[in-house]
């Protein structure tokens, strides 16, 4: 089996659906560039993940990491396809090119990502981290740890890791444990132990740049007493040179369901040397920079394996003959309905959630580049909007395709041969990790929606209603009514929630995980309304026609999910948190 990365797709998102040149137009950080060049990066990020990447996607899995005395080797062929990846300069693709990055917008990163998690999810997780890890710095460090750090980073011999979760502190990182004394030095002694850091060791990079959550003598107690450090694992000189190895160790990694060839580590400080990354007391607000942008970097993962399901399965489908079709002829399983509508189920939420990363790239784009403040502002706002959507939406449908891969291939899924059940398990995770899928819910629903003064929902909806006033096609009016109906709905539900948030609470967020899913066929709607608004007469006909299967597809089939998942969420959950636990 193979992959191909879905580039016709990717490059009518960019230059047909988002215009980015035209989006882009104004922002000075990005006139040097053009679609002619954002398409031939992309066939060289495609050319890398086909032919480098996914031929050891599978031996990964099978070999996983290694560790033994504290320190973790990567499996066969990681370190080698590591140091191409960094010579080509893909770590640095949308990095400050006052620090060596190449400052590509992030709209196209999200499309080389994609095909990065879609050829080999364990591999793309250490670049991944390392991107997240160099924009908190960039955004909030001293000039002197910037001008240090950062260059080695964006050229990958220096990787970067998150330090937040420790064995009793999870989602609640105010009852963090580790602890960081002032050496009145310009340094910090950092002390603890944190848990589940992915790439926390590894033999790929001459140094791992540690981002730690920590606590100092007398700060505040919970979240508003946390700073954050950064801690490399070897230090470093004052020439930039590296030095002494830090107190900073690998007592384990994590022996796991899947992303195996991507060391999950418990890390050790024993007064490990770092430094203060922003204001004391201020780490959660420099470290959300970093979770927020890789919370979209795991919604991609889950589009990226969700789009390999797609590929092997209907590669699949189409080979393998079982039964007759409606002419009585035996038949290949993809002229069967409900396989159809397997991988059609598919393809229609890897599509919209490929359209929405996209977006939101470009959300991103202005929102740091963009010289209008209003822009930015704007941008920002939909950001956190969305931001939950996609970190759990595009996870749980990405896991979800993965289960309707499996299920097409039947007994053959199930086996490792075709490499489907490897993805359904490199998926779960990403369901779970960078916060869990309901706790993104909850965030959706209290802080986003019921809890907002600012508008955020109001200005997505908006968004949609202009998208539906300009649908003047043909092709596209059965799709907008159904939109309309949609967004009156959810919009209604958002009003009812809000007129009782504040005496029901803690009860309606039992409804938080069926209230995100409803805004995320919605989003998912609009952005199936933009792809058909986008079709022109001079696309090849084929091309159109599926494009126009799969919408009207999402229209009948998936868009009725608003109204009923509407219709529990107003239901509430009084019954069920006022039983005793025992009845649970």
């Amino acid at each position: 089996m193979s992959y191909r990365a879905p580039l016709e797709d990717m490059n009518f998102l960019l230059n047909q659906v988002f215009k980015i040149e035209d989006s882009l137009g104004g922002v000075e950080a990005f006139t040097d560039f053009d679609s002619e060049l954002y398409s031939a990066i992309l066939e060289e990020a495609a050319k890398f993940s086909e032919n480098v990447l996914f031929p050891i996607n599978r031996s990964g899995d099978e070999e996983g990491c290694h560790f033994e005395n504290g320190t973790v080797t990567t499996p066969k062929g990681f370190k080698e396809a590591y140091q191409e990846f960094c010579q080509s300069g893909w770590q640095g693709t949308n990095g400050d090119p006052e620090y060596g990055g190449q400052g590509l917008p992030k709209a196209l990163h999200v499309l080389i990502e994609e095909m990065i998690y879609s050829s080999n999810t364990a591999f793309c997780l250490y670049p991944s981290l390392t991107n997240g890890a160099y924009h908190a710095i960039h955004a909030h460090a001293s000039d002197e740890l910037k001008q240090t750090y950062l260059p080695p980073m964006l050229e990958g011999r220096w990787a970067g890791a998150m330090g937040l979760t420790e064995p009793h502190a999870g989602s609640d990182l105010g009852i963090i444990k580790t602890k960081a004394e002032n050496n009145n030095d310009g340094t910090y002694s950092i002390s603890g132990t944190k848990i589940f850091i992915t790439g926390g060791e590894h033999d790929l990079s001459e140094n791992i740049i540690h981002l730690v959550l920590a606590k100092l003598p007398g700060a505040p107690e919970g979240p508003k007493g946390i700073s954050l450090f950064l801690v490399p694992k070897i230090k470093v000189n004052a020439d930039g040179s590296l030095g002494d190895t830090n107190g900073v160790t690998c007592g384990s990694i994590e022996h796991k369901m899947g992303i195996k060839a991507s060391s999950t580590c418990v890390m050790n400080f024993d007064g490990a040397e770092g430094y203060l990354v922003g204001k004391e007391n201020r780490g959660l607000f420099a470290m959300f920079t970093m979770m927020n942008l890789e919370r979209l970097s795991i919604g991609i993962q889950g589009i990226g394996l969700g789009e390999t399901s797609y590929q092997l399965s209907k590669a699949y489908a189409s080979e393998r003959k079982q039964g007759r079709n409606a002419d009585g002829e035996f038949a290949s399983i993809d002229q069967h309905a409900d396989v159809r509508r397997m991988l059609l189920q598919q393809r229609v939420f890897n599509e919209a959630g490929r359209a929405l990363a996209v977006f939101m790239g470009l959300q991103i784009d202005k929102q740091y580049h963009h010289a209008d403040e209003t822009q930015r502002r704007q941008s920002a706002g939909l950001m956190a909007l969305l931001t939950p959507i996609a970190k759990a939406f595009f996870t749980d449908k990405g896991y979800e395709a993965c289960n309707h891969g499996v299920q097409v291939l039947g007994g053959h899924g199930y086996v490792r041969e075709w490499g489907l059940e490897q993805l359904v398990r490199d998926a779960k995770i990403a369901q779970i990790y960078e916060g869990t899928n309901g706790i993104q819910a909850q965030d959706f629903m209290v802080r986003k929606v019921c809890l907002d003064k600012d508008g955020l929902l109001d200005a997505v909806c908006e968004l949609i209603e202009k998208e539906i006033e300009v649908s003047t096609s043909a092709e596209s009016e059965a799709l907008k009514q159904a939109l309309q109906t949609a967004l009156s709905q959810f919009k209604s539900t958002s009003e009812w929630l809000k007129a009782n948030f504040s005496a029901r609470s803690y009860e309606l967020q039992g409804g938080a995980v069926d209230y995100l899913h409803a805004a995320g066929h919605l989003v998912y709607g609009w952005m199936w309304l933009k792809i058909v608004n986008s079709l022109s007469e001079s696309a090849a006909p084929n091309f159109k026609a599926r494009k126009l299967l799969a919408a009207n597809y999402y229209r009948d089939q998936v868009l009725p999910n608003v109204a009923r998942l509407c219709e529990k969420v107003e239901c509430g959950y009084e019954a069920v948190m006022a039983a005793d636990s025992e009845l649970i």
